[in-house]
Parts: C-alpha cells; sequence; structure tokens
C-alpha cells in the first residue's frame, strides 16, 4: 500500500498542473495515467505549438450550465500568471490571432515545464497504470490499480473528455462522478467540424481547401474568423466555434463577407462596371474558384451588370451574407478538441473545485461541464481549475 496526501488521475495539463502545486504546498503527490506517455493532447494541440491561453480570457469566454461557475477559479489564478510561469521557463511565444498564444517552437515545451514543476516538488508521475476500484473510505480513499495499492486523503479526477479517443480519451472520469452520486450532463463532440447533407457535400467538396475569412452565427450566438472548405465538410475557427453552439436540426447562418455591405457594393459596380460579369465582380472579395462554384450552387445566373433588375442585387447579396446551411452532423469525437457538458458544477465549491458532499474529492479540467471557446480558453480552464484545487488538495 503506498500511502500519499494526493492522488492524482489524470496525466494531462489540469492534472499535471495540480499536482505540481499541491506538492508546492508540502503534500506528497502521485498522479496515475492510463496512457503510456504524459501529455498526449497537449503534444499534438495548436498544431504542435500548444495554443497556451488567451490574453483576453474571462468567463464568458466558457460554456457552462452555471455560467458563474468558472469566474473565481479564473481569477485566483489568471492568464496572467501561467504567462508569467512560461516566462520563467524562457519559452518564448507569440500572440496568432485574437490574443491566442503559442509557442514559437513546440508543445513540448510546456510538457517539459509542467514535468519540470513536478520534478522540482518530488511528484511522482506513473503512466500505463490502470484503475481498477476507487472506494471511500473514513480518511480518504483507496485506489486498486494495475500498479498497486494506493491510499490517500485528497483525490482528482484530472481525466479529460471524450475528444480525441486515440490520444486515450475515455469516460472513466464520469464513471467515477457517477459512482459518487454525481450528475453528469449530456457531453458532445464540440469545437468540430462540420459533416454536410449528400447535396450540399457533393458541391462544396469541389472547394476543399479553399479558406475565407467569414462570420457563422447559430443560437444568437456568432463568431467572426475564417471558415475552410474540405472533402467531409465545414471547418475553420468560425466552424469550430459555432459547433459548440449547434445542435442536431439547426441551421447556422453565414456571412461570407463580413466586412462588408455587399448590397451597396453590388450597386455601385452596376452603375460603374455595368458591361462586367458579375463573377469579375464577386472576384474582388472572393477566390474565383469559390464564386464559380457557388454561383452553380446559390442558382445564380452569371450575366454582365447591367441585366440585373429591380431587387435581384439585394438578393444575390443575401446569398454570399446569409447563407442559411443546415449541417448533417458533426465529425464526432474523433477530431473534436473538447467534450461539451460533463460533471455537473453544481457538485462542486467554485472556489477549490472540492466536491460538496464528499470531502477530498475534486474534479478538474475538462471532465467538468466547462468547455471554452476555440483559443487556448480551454487550457486556462486546465491550469486554473488545477491551481484552485492545489491549493488546498
Amino acid at each position: 500500500m503506498q500511502d500519499q496526501d494526493v492522488v492524482v488521475i489524470g496525466a494531462g495539463a489540469a492534472g499535471l498542473f495540480c499536482a505540481a502545486t499541491a506538492a508546492a504546498r508540502g503534500r506528497s503527490v502521485t498522479v496515475l495515467d492510463h496512457a503510456k506517455k504524459v501529455g498526449r493532447k497537449i503534444l499534438m494541440s495548436g498544431g504542435g505549438r500548444c495554443n497556451f491561453t488567451n490574453m483576453y480570457t474571462s468567463h464568458e469566454n466558457f460554456i457552462c450550465d452555471n455560467p458563474h461557475f468558472t469566474k473565481s477559479a479564473l481569477s485566483q489564478y489568471t492568464q496572467w500568471d501561467f504567462i508569467g510561469l512560461v516566462n520563467d521557463y524562457g519559452i518564448a511565444y507569440h500572440e496568432k490571432t485574437l490574443g491566442q498564444l503559442f509557442c514559437d517552437d513546440s508543445a513540448k515545451q510546456i510538457v517539459s515545464l509542467l514535468m519540470s514543476e513536478c520534478a522540482k516538488h518530488q511528484v511522482t508521475v506513473t503512466t500505463a497504470c490502470e484503475i481498477l476500484t476507487i472506494n471511500k473510505h473514513e480518511k480518504g480513499y483507496h485506489l486498486s490499480t494495475s500498479k498497486g495499492q494506493y491510499s490517500c486523503e485528497s483525490l482528482v479526477i484530472a481525466t479529460g473528455g471524450l475528444s480525441m479517443p486515440k490520444l486515450g480519451a475515455t469516460p472513466f472520469g464520469y464513471q467515477i462522478a457517477e459512482q459518487f452520486g454525481m450528475q453528469v450532463t449530456p457531453t458532445r463532440a464540440a469545437l468540430v467540424p462540420f459533416t454536410l447533407h449528400t447535396h450540399d457535400k457533393d458541391v462544396l467538396a469541389e472547394l476543399s481547401g479553399v479558406s475565407v475569412e467569414a462570420a457563422t452565427t447559430c443560437a444568437n450566438t456568432r463568431f467572426n474568423e475564417g471558415i475552410l472548405f474540405t472533402h467531409r465538410g465545414l471547418s475553420g475557427p468560425a466552424v469550430l466555434q459555432i459547433s459548440s453552439y449547434w445542435e442536431a436540426g439547426d441551421t447556422v447562418e453565414i456571412d461570407l463577407l463580413p466586412s462588408l455591405d455587399l448590397t451597396v457594393e453590388l450597386n455601385r459596380a452596376q452603375t460603374q462596371q455595368p458591361n462586367v460579369q458579375l463573377s469579375t465582380v464577386l472576384s474582388t472579395w472572393f477566390p474565383r474558384r469559390l464564386i464559380a462554384q457557388l454561383l452553380g450552387y446559390f442558382e445564380i445566373e452569371n450575366k454582365p451588370m447591367k441585366q440585373y433588375q429591380g431587387k435581384q442585387l439585394e438578393h444575390i447579396a443575401n446569398q454570399f451574407k446569409a447563407w442559411q446551411l443546415k449541417p448533417n452532423g458533426t465529425e464526432g469525437y474523433r477530431t473534436a478538441e473538447v467534450t461539451l457538458g460533463g460533471v455537473n458544477t453544481d457538485h462542486f465549491s467554485s472556489k477549490t473545485m472540492e466536491a460538496k458532499d464528499h470531502k477530498g474529492l475534486f474534479f478538474i479540467g475538462e471532465v467538468l461541464d466547462v468547455t471554452g471557446w476555440l483559443g487556448g480558453y480551454n487550457f486556462q480552464w486546465a491550469w486554473s481549475s488545477g491551481y484552485v484545487a492545489g491549493q488546498v488538495a
């Protein structure tokens, strides 16, 4: 039997950071993970450069049944706190866009930072360890694992969600929650590309590889970033963002030219360039390949500008500015960056992540019903929730 003050299940961003934080207080800490390597999701994040936080992080960048739940943790450990730690380790980084911070070199540097923090405070990290049973006892928790028995005063669940099962994602954290009588809100893939119905896919697949700046709107929420046409459907930041708000059967409105009043521009072109083809005018703002495909898709006749009458130009503009698209679905957990839903936050203190009805039991990171926007927010939630739990576990 190995007696520890704290056992953390999950060697990802939240788990490793929580372990280092708790150990820095003088607690004996062991991290257990079923995977063979630590931080696998960190390593592949941000195209291998890890979008480790966002300069503009606030509670408004998160989806949760309790919209106030993230406030305390995010204020106790801010993006600036983690940026300071990154600076302490001499890791060079840059802002890509909209406050998103990436390593200049590699995501391996963030994993190295976390492992260094753990090593500094004598955290034991054990990989390839299967958790067989967890039981509560008078002084804490008892774990039976494939690598022996553990006893601890505080148990931290940092097992993540269901996204990217190839990296080892499992529903284990939800099962633990249910074992202790906690509700798990329905889960689904989030920050994930859309798939399309056959008619749309057949036409739009021809645009695979084309990307444009656009705005997506669904459920009274709008994101203005890039979209990318793929051979399966639609991706890109604006699509991934809105996927977290989309539900099956919903229509997504896409504005392919969010920075411009296209009706005004087309009317101006009709006056100034009456003999020019519509497709030529549209090529001012769009790739020719996109125009050729979308004119057919929208059933718009391509002819000289002077031949359009009445509200025809307004109708054409609306097709591009308020394209109504009903996705067939999403690519699912296979490519989703995060999981929407999770363990209901009503069971926990927002200040410490400790379960209200189970002393010494903590849930942190993505396993909770907290889902950040694309752009480093989910990593910041890992750092913040891991920190506050590590301060008391």
